[in-house]
């Protein structure tokens, strides 16, 4: 037989209903609990700490000047071979400004082939 005492059950009935989600009853059970925040509705979202990127594109924080979904502006995806560099679309096979990755510059007089500066000689 266990005896109960009133301060233990009020602490436990405390705890349990600050650890878990109140309980909601109703047909709208999933619009009253629903609470995300997105950066449409909270634009510094994307500029805290910790954040993706900090531009807003469909509701999701990313950086439009490296993602290739949203390369420069929402929506703007780059070809198959290509990458987001700066906002721009390149071919970092061929692209002497950003050869074989992101801002790496063939020096003058040498080409970009295969993601190489000066491949061929």
């Amino acid at each position: 037989m266990m005896i109960r005492n009133a301060n233990t059950e009020k602490e436990n009935a405390s705890y349990h209903s600050s650890t878990f989600l109140p309980r909601i009853h109703g047909r709208f059970l999933a619009q009253q609990v629903k609470a995300v925040r997105t950066c449409d509705v909270f634009p510094g979202l994307c500029r805290a700490p910790g954040s993706t990127g900090p531009d807003c594109c469909k509701k999701q924080c990313v950086n439009m000047r490296t993602d290739e979904l949203n390369c420069g502006k929402c929506g703007k995806k780059c070809n198959y071979s290509e990458m987001c560099c700066q906002g721009e679309c390149v071919n970092p096979s061929s692209d002497e400004r950003h050869c074989g990755r992101c801002n790496k510059r063939c020096s003058k007089g040498s080409s970009c082939e295969y993601g190489l500066c000066s491949y061929a000689t």
